[in-house]
């Protein structure tokens, strides 16, 4: 049976590279899904992350919750 989750993507730069202009940045918004397990919920949300951080993954934080 699916659920309603939310979750939200952020990107994080290494300490070393944090400016005021180059500061974590929220790279997707809240957004609610239907999944039917938390795994499948995780999994969308991984594929909503934008193109450029795909190389950075190490610095992108994804939250996931069930509603």
């Amino acid at each position: 049976m699916a659920k309603i989750y939310e979750f939200a993507v952020l990107f994080n730069p290494p300490k070393s590279e944090i400016t005021s202009t180059n500061v974590p940045k929220l790279i997707v918004p809240p957004t609610t899904l239907l999944a039917d397990s938390d795994d499948e919920a995780r999994i969308k949300a991984a594929r909503a992350i934008p193109e450029e951080y795909i190389d950075r993954l190490s610095q992108v934080d994804i939250a996931v919750r069930v509603f």
